[in-house]
């Protein structure tokens, strides 16, 4: 009976023990709701007071995150030391310093990707709504978060990328400016006028209504081609994809209807198929089958 009884000694001492601490526990365990209601009250002070100041969207985001995770950081500190009064300021700083070590091998993609969140808050290099493309993953941005960004595709899916890829690999902001340039090439027979080629190319352009009239539309001939001389024709359009897809519809009917409309071929590659031995047309070898016939029949 006497391990049962040293057993039940150390249940009482530890029943004890917490009795004693239960209001320091329920005290932390206030503090602890009381973070949750200031971190909340704070974020809904701060969607409302920082656009008077009339900082960029991501600043403010950076700035409401930020607060959100620094009021959660001193309400648990507070609580931890409420709860566990052998805990002092200065052993919970050095506890976090030695852990932090581990933790930052242990958790190196997330800090990075936060660390990466905030820079791209602070600099942004590009905002919602942007159309970028990263690596083959393109698409509007529809949220920026401090560990990743939302990128809508048009194809309507929703890909979620780590800051910190985007951060460290080339990013192309399409939509940057409001107006985009487009290139296509035209080709026209060698026989044709270029001079007169290109004016008709440029009027066709000129006159559609998806490009930009502040900018001139270039045509230039650019290269001999196997079978036409090879025409660059640009213009300025609207930096959507959507925009581009349009300008670049009509600009390709509008040419094509007016070199036709002046009479301009635009060539395509012609073949031609050489034989070893010249070719029976279908009237000689009808005749070869008919004599072969009389002969076997002896006409």
């Amino acid at each position: 009976m006497k391990p049962f009884n040293v057993i039940m000694e150390s249940l009482r001492k530890m029943g004890e023990n917490f009795l004693s601490h239960l209001p320091q526990i329920v005290f932390g365990c206030i503090l602890l709701l009381i973070t949750w209601g200031v971190g909340r009250a704070a974020d809904l002070i701060l969607r409302r007071v920082l656009p008077r100041f009339r900082l960029r969207t991501s600043l403010q985001e950076l700035f409401r995150q930020l607060s959100y995770i620094g009021i959660w950081i001193v309400g648990i500190l507070a609580s931890a030391i409420v709860m566990f009064p052998s805990l002092t300021p200065g052993k919970v700083l050095t506890a976090i310093g030695l852990g932090s070590i581990a933790i930052g091998f242990a958790f190196k993609d997330i800090f990075e990707n936060f660390i990466a969140g905030m820079l791209i808050l602070l600099r942004e290099p590009f905002q919602l709504n942007d159309f970028i493309e990263c690596d083959e993953i393109e698409g509007f941005v529809e949220d920026i978060t401090i560990r990743d960004t939302h990128i809508r595709q048009t194809d309507g899916q929703r890909v979620v990328v780590p800051n910190a890829k985007l951060f460290k690999s080339p990013v192309t902001v399409r939509t940057d400016l409001d107006k985009r340039r487009v290139t296509i090439m035209c080709g026209v027979a060698y026989g044709e006028d270029v001079d007169n080629a290109r004016s008709v190319i440029v009027n066709a352009v000129q006159g559609l209504d998806t490009v930009d009239k502040e900018k001139d539309v270039q045509v230039f001939a650019q290269a001999f081609g196997s079978s036409s001389i090879d025409f660059e024709i640009t213009w300025w359009t609207g930096s959507k994809p959507v925009d581009v897809r349009q300008s670049r519809d009509k600009v390709v009917a509008a040419v094509k209807k007016a070199l036709d409309n002046a009479g301009i071929e635009i060539p395509f590659p012609y073949r031609t198929l050489t034989f070893k031995e010249p070719l029976k047309t279908v009237i000689e070898r009808a005749g070869q089958q008919e004599k072969s016939v009389d002969s076997q029949q002896g006409i």
